[in-house]
């Protein structure tokens, strides 16, 4: 996750949990609230913008 305060990347790290409700889930469906806790941060504000993301590492081949 990339965490942005006033268009300046603050933080960026690793998705600590994800919660719906009181259950640990793997993803929330489109327009659902969810609470999230980030890996090593705590200090999110309003007004923050949190982008998620996967990195892939792909072979190459020739």
């Amino acid at each position: 996750v990339r965490l942005i305060r006033d268009n300046v990347v603050v933080h960026e790290g690793t998705l600590k949990t994800l919660k719906r409700f009181k259950d640990e889930v793997l993803e929330v469906p489109v327009g659902q609230e969810c609470g999230m806790a980030f890996q090593n941060y705590e200090d999110m504000r309003v007004g923050d913008v949190i982008e998620c993301f996967r990195v892939e590492m792909v072979t190459r081949t020739l």
